[in-house]
């Protein structure tokens, strides 16, 4: 085990930065419009409307509150495991969860990190990046080259982010997958539930294998040192 006296002094003094600052960001806003905008929670509209900067993370804790697949929706997360996993692997609720978001500076994006916990086993930790491009604006990279692309909605309050198409890059080669290749219409709610929580909502629907995931999440951000 490493001693203190081993560590550099420069290190033991150096102080981190403050983690809950962050800065404003405009791009979920110019992507909505601001009647669209202006029509969200004000809750949800703080959420949307900053970002952390660079060396910062912004943190969600909850729990999953539902989940439920069907058998094709099984054999789908299972195969996507090949993406990184992007679907959950079982059907457990009751079990905490956390959300991380990070600047991707490099990608002009978002990192979101996603853990869920099991009852039996390492919890599933689940990697993407939102990136501001593309032809709807808004592209969600999963792995090995496949993504999502987005199109923002606000429905009763709700802000929603809906499938358009998915695809498959490989550097400056773009490839958009056939309908039938695709695995469904997926629909992300964000749902503010007041006093600091939101629902997290993700729902999978196929035209032949009817609904093939069905998640809800609840989730409010957590500040070091704010007791909840």
């Amino acid at each position: 085990m490493a001693s203190l006296a081993n560590i550099p002094a420069a290190a033991l003094l150096r102080h981190p930065a403050p983690r809950n600052t962050t800065v404003v960001d405009p791009r979920f806003r110019q992507m909505l419009g601001d009647h669209a905008w202006a029509s969200l929670p004000p809750s949800v509209r703080a959420r949307f409307g900053r970002k952390a900067l660079a060396t910062q993370t912004i943190n969600y804790v909850g729990e999953v509150s539902e989940c439920r697949m069907n058998l094709a929706g099984r054999i789908l997360a299972n195969l996507c495991r090949l993406v990184g996993a992007p679907l959950p692997l079982n059907t457990d609720t009751g079990v905490a969860a956390a959300v991380c978001v990070t600047e991707d500076a490099a990608g002009r994006g978002q990192f979101w990190t996603r853990q869920y916990c099991r009852r039996s086993g390492f919890p599933q930790i689940i990697h993407s990046s939102k990136r501001f491009a593309g032809p709807t604006g808004l592209e969600e990279y999963l792995g090995m080259g496949f993504g999502i692309a987005l199109v923002l909605k606000v429905e009763a309050e709700v802000l929603y982010f809906d499938s358009d198409h998915y695809f498959w890059r490989a550097g400056p080669l773009r490839l958009r997958l056939p309908k039938w290749l695709a695995p469904g219409r997926l629909r992300i709610g964000h749902i503010d539930c007041d006093h600091g929580w939101f629902a997290f909502t993700l729902a999978l629907d196929h035209p032949w294998f009817g609904t093939l995931v069905r998640q809800t999440c609840q989730f409010t951000e957590y500040r070091p040192g704010e007791a909840r």
